[in-house]
């Protein structure tokens, strides 16, 4: 009886073991099946990289001037206002300067009596040749008869002919002289009505190139001083300023000092306009500010429908290196760029994990140039790779990272 009982315990502890270890097996199953972790995965491409730089400046005229009067008088009549749109030589304003009207009457009487002078010179002259001829005429025969028939002709007739012979002469000098002076007067007084024209010439503003007038300063009936006299300290009637074509002086660090060139392009953005435009790097200073070590770089900007206005704020932005077709991955798929030894996690076929060491070039803000690891089309992870680890399995999800939409084949 106690053996019967010993054999059904044991039959019933052998039946529970088995009940566990079934149980134990069903539990195990999810284990072995657990899921796959996707992986952002993205190809190695083919890209064309820039490194650029971008520098705050402000847009400035490409001209502007004040306009002074270079005479004193009264604003007679102005025609222009703040806004105006004006072309090269068109008429702004009007001097009245009734003194100055005067001088030119009388510059001009005076000529006409200047040219009176020598035409009355020229007769004067005329004559005397006449007489000089006429006497020397005379002279000349009577020696000649006096050399053929001595004691013929009176020694005193001889002198005497002789005496008006070199006074005629002598009036003749005389009256060229007296001619050239008065030519030497009308030429005075042309330069001197040249003068006064000139002057007058002054009283007419007229606009230096085309530009638009930002600032007027005086009404008509105003006294506008002139503004070359020292003693006096003229303003301005107006203010031109060129828009056609802006400037912008933008401070360039020394380390991109020797990227500039004369000519190059340059994308300048105009945050007020959400627009970008083309610029031209036109000339800089060659010179390093010690303060600021920077270069002053100037660009110009066409503008020619008026789009852009001075003094409106900007972005130039510089290319300091460029590769074109080159391969290139995401900048997030690089591990080990800080401590110069980068590498990333490249998708095998089998779907493995694999480390890859990589020689970068080019870095831009989004994309690493590979020099040497990597060849074109394989897959490597393309953010966190750290989180993957080295023969692990994964399930790849090919993505289009922005960075990678422009520029690949």
């Amino acid at each position: 009886m106690r053996v019967k009982t010993i054999l059904v315990m044991s039959a019933l502890a052998g039946a529970a073991l088995l009940s566990w270890s079934c149980a134990s097996t069903v539990e195990a199953k999810p284990d072995t099946q657990r899921s796959v972790t996707v992986a952002p995965v993205t190809r190695v491409t083919r890209a064309n990289l820039e490194r650029t730089i971008e520098l705050p400046a402000y847009f400035k005229p490409y001209l502007e001037v004040d306009l002074h009067a270079k005479v004193a008088g009264y604003l007679k009549w102005i025609k222009v206002d703040i806004g105006d749109r004006v072309e090269k030589g068109e008429l702004l304003a009007t001097i009245e300067i009734p003194e100055l009207h005067d001088e030119i009457v009388e510059a001009a009487a005076e000529i006409r009596r200047d040219q009176a002078e020598v035409t009355r010179a020229e007769h004067d002259l005329a004559r005397a040749r006449s007489s000089y001829a006429a006497a020397h005429i005379d002279y000349v025969r009577l020696v000649q008869v006096s050399k053929v028939q001595p004691n013929l002709i009176a020694q005193q007739e001889l002198d005497d002919a002789q005496a008006k012979d070199l006074g005629g002469a002598a009036r003749v000098s005389a009256d060229r002289a007296a001619l050239d002076a008065a030519k030497r007067q009308v030429q005075v007084a042309l330069a001197e009505q040249d003068k006064l024209n000139t002057m007058y010439a002054y009283t007419r503003i007229t606009a230096p190139f085309d530009g638009v007038i930002t600032k007027r300063y005086a009404d008509p009936g105003a006294m506008i001083q002139d503004a070359i006299s020292s003693a006096s300290q003229s303003l301005p009637l107006l203010h031109v300023a060129m828009d056609r074509v802006l400037r912008m002086m933008v401070p360039v660090p020394e380390s991109v000092v020797p990227t500039i060139h004369i000519g190059e392009a340059v994308a300048v953005r105009v945050p007020a306009l959400n627009r970008t435009f083309v610029g031209k790097v036109t000339r800089f200073t060659d010179d390093i500010t010690n303060s600021t070590r920077t270069m002053d770089t100037e660009i110009d900007v066409e503008n020619p429908d008026h789009t852009l206005t001075p003094g409106m704020y900007a972005y130039a932005t510089f290319t300091i290196d460029s590769r074109n077709n080159v391969l290139a991955v995401p900048i997030e798929a690089v591990s080990g760029l800080d401590g110069g030894s980068p590498s990333v996690m490249v998708v095998g076929p089998a779907d493995r994990i694999e480390p890859r060491p990589i020689q970068a070039g080019l870095q831009t803000s989004s994309q690493i140039e590979v020099v040497a690891g990597l060849k074109r089309d394989e897959l490597v992870v393309a953010a966190n790779p750290a989180q993957f680890t080295s023969g692990e399995v994964v399930k790849p999800k090919v993505i289009q990272p922005a960075a990678l939409k422009e520029g690949n084949d």
